[in-house]
């Protein structure tokens, strides 16, 4: 397989002249934006933000959020010479292509022990992913919930929520990602 390399250049571009794509479908909840710029205030830009040449502008296909949380910063652009088609591919695919990724529980668990925070935001973050690991793998699902019938009929994939803000939150997300979901409390 020959893979082409789409980025043109780097270059360092003030936030608030990028423009947003008006085809961007992800969402971003006041969590999200809080821990980001908890991160942002940590650590900094370390990474770039992915756009193209257009008629309107330089525009994002990634770092929408990046680029609304700090407008007048000068931060680093990947510009890619991709067309409409391949643009739209991109911005469809890119995030749920990173959620595909599995975990590796033990160098999780070492990270998680190894990674200290000052921000409330952060911290919340990182307490959920250790709530998360040292929970139930398989937690049960009682005959109220759904019958045996009814799972082994259906794949169901059960997260596990910190509280009704985080399931609130997730049930927003993954039903605007066209999922069908429903909220169950036990």
């Amino acid at each position: 397989m020959k893979i082409r390399d789409r980025v043109k250049e780097l270059r360092r571009v003030p936030a608030g002249d990028l423009v947003p794509n008006p085809k961007n479908w992800r969402t971003h909840p006041d969590r999200q934006k809080n821990v980001l710029r908890g991160v942002l205030a940590e650590i900094g830009f370390a990474g770039a933000l992915i756009a193209r040449d257009t008629p309107a502008g330089l525009t994002l296909l990634d770092g929408h959020l990046r680029a609304e949380t700090a407008p007048d910063a000068v931060v680093p652009v990947l510009v890619v010479d991709l067309t409409d088609d391949e643009a739209d591919k991109l911005l469809v695919t890119l995030d749920p292509l990173g959620a595909m990724a599995g975990t590796d529980a033990g160098k999780l668990d070492a990270l998680l022990r190894s990674v200290h925070t000052d921000n409330d935001a952060v911290g919340a973050l990182l307490k959920e992913l250790a709530a998360a690991r040292s929970s139930k793998e398989t937690p049960e699902v009682s005959a109220t919930t759904a019958s045996l019938e009814e799972i082994a009929e259906k794949y169901h994939i059960l997260v596990l929520c910190t509280d009704e803000g985080h399931q609130a939150e997730l049930l927003e997300r993954f039903t605007a990602d066209g999922l069908t979901c429903r909220s169950l409390i036990s």
